[in-house]
């Protein structure tokens, strides 16, 4: 006989568990109730099948079931006794319902499902996504200069082709039907703050904040300030070589992974929990909530194949950062974050599910004899003591060249973004991040009015 798992269940006699059973597999991958045996899968002595029985337990599954399920019922001998066979296909129409109540199948255990995860199934059966549902808001709520800043990005980007007003651009991405504006568009172009958080702060301890902020800007907007916060709370260190000498930065985490999932939380987040994507950065570990639990039937163990089959919660909101670049392809970006890790020999990440989400774990421990930052490569470490001698003052000269051509530039143009400023003097918008911290650090540099349409005052040359 086998044992119970996640498409077998054993019952002694039926009762309302098996009907409860039958909708958890019919909710997720189909499965059989065997009933008249023992919890070892044994037959039952005194298990016996009444003329009446197989007809009055289908009427019985058929009312208490909606959408009424139902299944295959065989009596099958095993060991010279007679058993009862339930089977049940996984059904088309999600979810099904046990007297009100709705269920899904984990392993060897039914499970209650909470309402957004009723509603989460049922959207995925109609291949629909809570984000291509119309909002209560209209065109004139989204603002044309994101809706045309995204349409330069794709054409830029040249995944898709976009011509036309604003309107009929996201008309033809089906981010919105005349008037009517869908979730996804909101998220997106929204005039005004959104109504869900991104919570991130700089702590020393669980308790002890030294900074936090919340964010409630559009997802495109969400996503650079994130990733500009984090950035501006943890260490960098650079590598000086060659001839003329050349400046790495290398920052304490590796920037590219800790993007991805911050990407990743953005556009698979569980909008219909009323939970903010908390982001908090220790001394040596970075942690990152994202409300919502995986998706589909996707499980961690699935993922650390690097083959599986991605699912997207929010299927618009995937597909506008795909066209715009920010993500490859759906599903890849866990084997990504693993490539970036790789380079950051000391560094440890772990992913797992909490209550309510899933949460992403950066940390590193300083490894004893190694006087260099932990975040340096193998490869790093072994080219220190050569270059030991000269980093400081390099470091000291390069960064105030970078500086002057910043205010130089910032001098001829005040308006001029950080963006334009990378790549005018070719170095990484991280770089001028940090740059422009440090004079404004030094008290030379401010910006005055806000990020979007205000300017740099030079204060002290």
């Amino acid at each position: 006989m086998f044992n119970e798992s996640q498409h077998i269940e054993f019952k002694s006699s039926f009762n309302i568990e098996v009907i409860e059973t039958l909708t958890a597999f019919a909710n997720t991958k189909g499965g059989k109730v065997l009933v008249g045996v023992d919890d070892k899968g044994e037959p039952l002595k005194n298990f016996t099948i009444g003329k009446e029985s197989i007809q009055n337990w289908t009427n019985e599954i058929k009312t208490k079931t909606e959408p009424s399920i139902i299944p295959d019922i065989e009596v099958v001998e095993y060991e010279g006794k007679e058993i009862v066979e339930f089977s049940i296909q996984e059904f088309p129409v999600k979810p099904v319902a046990c007297k009100g109540k709705f269920f899904k199948r984990v392993k060897n255990s039914n499970h209650k499902l909470s309402v957004s995860e009723i509603s989460d199934v049922y959207m995925r059966s109609m291949q629909y996504s809570w984000d291509a549902y119309f909002s209560q808001c209209g065109y004139e709520d989204l603002d044309e200069q994101k809706i045309q800043k995204f349409i330069n990005s794709v054409n830029k980007k040249g995944r898709f082709s976009l011509v036309g007003t604003p309107k009929e651009c996201l008309e033809k991405l089906r981010f919105i039907s005349g008037n009517k504006i869908t979730n996804a568009a909101v998220l997106l172009f929204s005039k005004n703050e959104i109504a869900h958080n991104v919570h991130v702060g700089r702590l020393k301890t669980p308790t002890l904040i030294i900074d936090d902020r919340i964010i409630k800007k559009t997802l495109f907007e969400t996503v650079e300030e994130i990733m500009r916060y984090i950035i501006s709370q943890i260490k960098v260190a650079f590598e000086i070589k060659g001839y003329p000498t050349q400046r790495t930065e290398i920052f304490e985490y590796p920037i590219e992974a800790l993007r991805e999932t911050v990407l990743n939380a953005v556009i698979h987040r569980d909008y219909l929990m009323p939970y903010d994507i908390q982001i908090k950065i220790f001394d040596k570990e970075i942690t990152i909530y994202n409300p919502g639990r995986l998706s589909g039937n996707l499980t961690f163990e699935d993922l650390k194949t690097d083959n599986y089959q991605a699912y997207a919660r929010n299927k618009l909101l995937a597909e506008a950062f795909y066209l715009t670049g920010d993500i490859e392809k759906y599903g890849s970006g866990f084997r990504r974050i693993k490539e970036y890790i790789a380079e950051y020999p000391t560094m440890q990440t772990e992913f797992k599910e909490i209550p309510n989400g899933l949460l992403f774990t950066y940390s590193y421990q300083i490894q004893k004899n190694i006087t260099t930052p932990p975040y340096y490569s193998s490869e790093m470490i072994e080219k220190e003591n050569d270059i030991k001698k000269t980093t400081e003052k390099t470091t000291e000269k390069t960064t105030e060249k970078t500086t002057e051509k910043i205010l130089k530039l910032i001098k001829n143009n005040p308006y001029i973004s950080q963006k334009e400023i990378a790549e005018t003097i070719n170095i990484s918008e991280d770089g001028v991040f940090f740059n422009i911290k440090k004079l404004k650090s030094r008290g030379i540099l401010e910006r005055v009015g806000a990020d979007k349409g205000g300017y740099w005052g030079i204060k002290n040359e």
